[in-house]
């Protein structure tokens, strides 16, 4: 709990400096270096599916044991010690601010009405194609990373941080990255990327629809349109491929009323999505920083209500 508490705190202090070592970028290479080595013994679909799935096995299992042992023995020798290293560990595995940051330094490009920058930028932080969206588009797509990152990257590690600690929290971090970077459907990842874009799904599935009932929560304390957030969330959860994340994605476009989701192009093929929300205003830059003040305010009522629920069982 005291770990949690202090790993939320430095995170909304100091975000993912640039440059600075981190575990999740560490974790990445590890990703990437595993993945090479398994391909090679790869030559039909089969023995691709068999890689992806030993892939999967090796890097959730080194993210959970690594830092368990770390824990484990550093508690043994001093306790305050191991309080220290896993807020530190807490911190790194936590996203608010850096999330915050990165969807901002597009706002600010859209304030200067420098779309090229934009466009640039946003590609950082979404998979979809940037190089012709216009500035509504750029809008729209930096909120919906925000909505559905609020839960992929804040609400579901603080849930797993509290069932299980540091480790747990590095494991689903581990299982979020592998969805991020082979959970796709193209030649190339369709087969060795299977496993790990089910297993995202099903981790986050309860999680994910535990953001969205807090967001909700967070529309009443922030005085925004919470009725038509739960409305939009009752009606639109589903309207995505992802089972997951229309969930936040429904709920941020009912409290500010207006449209997400929609056709898109990725790698240059345009993919087929239904809408989320209703059409009622104009979406407007703006709208990026109420959506960040929205996860904001999501993820301290989980940590609020996670930390009490703790303390009485």
């Amino acid at each position: 709990m005291i770990s949690l508490g202090i790993g939320y705190i430095l995170d909304l202090i100091f975000g993912d400096p640039q440059g600075f070592p981190h575990p999740i970028r560490l974790l990445g290479k590890t990703i990437n270096s595993i993945e090479k080595r398994l391909r090679k013994n790869c030559d039909n679909q089969h023995s691709e599916i068999r890689a992806g799935i030993i892939l999967w096995l090796i890097v959730v299992g080194i993210s959970f044991i690594i830092p368990y042992v770390i824990l484990f023995f550093v508690s043994e020798i001093n306790i305050v010690a191991a309080i220290i290293i896993e807020s530190i560990m807490n911190y790194y595995i936590l996203a608010t601010k850096s999330l915050k940051d990165e969807s901002m330094k597009v706002y600010y490009t859209l304030k200067q009405n420098n779309i090229i920058e934009s466009r640039r930028l946003l590609s950082y932080i979404v998979g979809r194609d940037t190089e012709d969206l216009d500035s509504q588009s750029i809008i729209k797509a930096t909120v919906e990373t925000i909505a559905e990152n609020t839960s992929d990257g804040v609400i579901a590690p603080i849930i797993f941080i509290l069932i299980g600690g540091a480790p747990l929290g590095f494991m689903y971090k581990a299982i979020n990255t592998l969805d991020s970077m082979v959970g796709y459907k193209n030649e190339k990842y369709i087969n060795i990327g299977r496993f790990s874009a089910i297993a995202d799904d099903v981790v986050n599935y309860i999680p994910s629809r535990i953001s969205a009932n807090l967001m909700i929560i967070a529309s009443y304390f922030l005085k925004i349109d919470y009725k038509n957030a739960y409305k939009i969330y009752k009606r639109d959860r589903f309207n995505h491929r992802s089972p997951n994340s229309a969930q936040t994605e429904s709920v941020c476009a009912g409290a500010l009323s207006i449209m997400l989701g929609g056709n898109n192009y990725y790698g240059g093929k345009l993919v087929s999505k239904p809408t989320i929300g209703d059409d009622i205003r104009e979406i407007k830059t703006e709208d990026i920083k109420r959506a960040n003040e929205l996860m904001y305010a999501t993820s301290l009522i989980c940590l609020i209500i996670g930390l009490v629920i703790k303390i009485i069982l």
